[in-house]
């Protein structure tokens, strides 16, 4: 696994781009994770990623994180840990996807923000799933999460 962004590192390069640092939440229950389907009027409108955002300056992955899912998901997370990165180059911009496994404190419930809506999905569904590239190029790395125990969580459902 590479090593995890410094808050110090300058932006990585990549064939003459800067690359942007970004975090994507699994977040599990049970088997299985929580995704959410990306806005309409931003790039990759429509499709599903794993909850996250862009790292700003001074943040690690792991504050980035916490920050970007209270923000779009008015969900606390506690327990960040980063598992696995890629290097995914879309034709607008490179991105470095941290995947970061977490989980929900007790008592907060998903409910989007900037989302069009938000899904627990089984594990052997992802792969069927409209999913962002880069998200993709992660469900190989899920293997290594630990499965929670599942929890009765209000919130969206999908089979």
């Amino acid at each position: 696994m590479p090593p995890k962004p410094s808050q110090n590192t300058p932006p990585a390069r990549s064939a003459d781009r800067t690359v942007v640092d970004v975090v994507g939440a699994v977040i599990r229950d049970g088997d299985r994770v929580l995704l959410a389907q990306r806005p309409e009027g931003k790039a990759q409108a429509g499709l599903w990623e794993f909850p996250g955002g862009k790292i700003e300056p001074g943040e690690t992955p792991e504050e980035t994180l916490a920050r970007e899912c209270r923000e779009e998901l008015a969900l606390e997370i506690e327990n960040p840990s980063v598992l696995h990165s890629v290097l995914h180059r879309y034709p607008e911009k490179t991105i470095r996807l941290i995947l970061v496994a977490c989980s929900v404190r007790p008592g907060s419930v998903p409910v989007p923000q900037e989302h069009q809506q938000v899904a627990w999905v089984a594990l052997a569904q992802l792969p069927a799933m409209d999913l962002c590239p880069a998200d993709r190029e992660l469900l190989p790395a899920l293997r290594a999460v630990p499965r929670p125990p599942r929890r009765s969580a209000p919130g969206p459902r999908r089979a």
